[in-house]
């Protein structure tokens, strides 16, 4: 039975957390507010939970060549999809090699991914990698591979394969089980949060990328959701200043209302699964901080 000073701490606890889920929504709240409030609101009014002036002029803006946004969100979902599922086996393969004691190269290749984590071959080699020798210039692969694998995603998951008993890869050879099944059939299921922590970021890193579209993709039927966003935006900039000079008469496109509306539609998607993943995320986190 909880005694009175446990119940003041854990009702400070509360109270403390509830304010702080509180500061963290507001921002949320505010963009959504912004997205639907009209431009000259916001320059007499500034920012607000509550639209002043109701609109949907940016959503109109973004959406008034659907087909583009459709095929834009198509694109970065195949990415995603395809990049963390590639990601999450490369990686979990190569962790789990490394913690192998029998495998002679362990050494050697846990120096070559920490080297990479430190120093890199610079934007003009990867470029010229992917551009020339590759071939993979306006390809799906070239947003891909460069985000594959990471030496921190590695690392990380050799932590948590680390913690695994022995015993139990041992009695798995002794049945006479391979490597390979037994990464998939025991190491997978029993290292569920950390998996899932690397997918999740994973997810993200390639959900919000938009670099590597802007090096490797011209073909505008490839733009990625964030790279199509950020061009829409720098037309919308652009525009507004040929405005201010002179260059043209019409009215000026709405600017602040129209990025807090590209940010609620590039995150919006992902906000829905990090609210279903969150349980493994947490866990992956807490394991992972535990285990150091």
């Amino acid at each position: 039975m909880n005694t009175r000073e446990e119940k003041i701490i854990n009702g400070f606890s509360i109270i403390l957390f509830a304010i702080y889920a509180v500061i963290c929504v507001i921002p949320l709240l505010t963009i959504i507010s912004s997205s639907f409030t009209a431009e000259s609101a916001i320059k007499e009014n500034g920012f607000g939970i509550i639209p002043s002036i109701f609109s949907v002029e940016a959503y109109r803006i973004i959406f008034s060549n659907p087909l583009s946004i459709m095929r834009a969100y198509g694109t970065t979902t195949v990415v995603t999809l395809c990049g963390t599922f590639l990601g999450v086996m490369i990686s979990g393969q190569f962790a789990y090699a490394l913690t192998r004691e029998k495998f002679i190269f362990k050494r050697i290749f846990s120096f070559m991914i920490y080297f990479t984590m430190l120093f890199s071959g610079g934007l003009v080699p990867t470029y010229i990698l992917i551009t020339r020798y590759l071939n993979l210039k306006n390809s799906l692969l070239a947003i891909i591979l460069p985000m594959a694998v990471s030496g921190w995603n590695i690392f990380l998951l050799r932590t948590y394969f680390h913690s695994m008993p022995e015993s139990l890869v041992e009695a798995a050879k002794m049945e006479g089980a391979s490597e390979f099944h037994i990464y998939y059939k025991l190491v997978m299921p029993l290292n569920t949060a950390g998996l899932t922590t690397v997918a999740l970021t994973v997810a993200l890193g390639y959900w919000n990328d938009w670099y590597n579209n802007m090096l490797y993709i011209t073909d505008t039927r490839l733009y990625s959701l964030q790279y199509l966003l950020q061009a829409l935006l720098g037309r919308i900039e652009f525009f507004n200043l040929a405005r201010n000079s002179g260059q043209f008469v019409s009215g000026e496109l709405p600017k602040q209302s129209l990025r807090m509306a590209t940010c609620v539609l590039a995150a919006g998607p992902m906000l829905f699964v990090f609210c279903i993943l969150q349980k493994y995320f947490a866990r992956g986190v807490t394991v992972g901080a535990v285990k150091g």
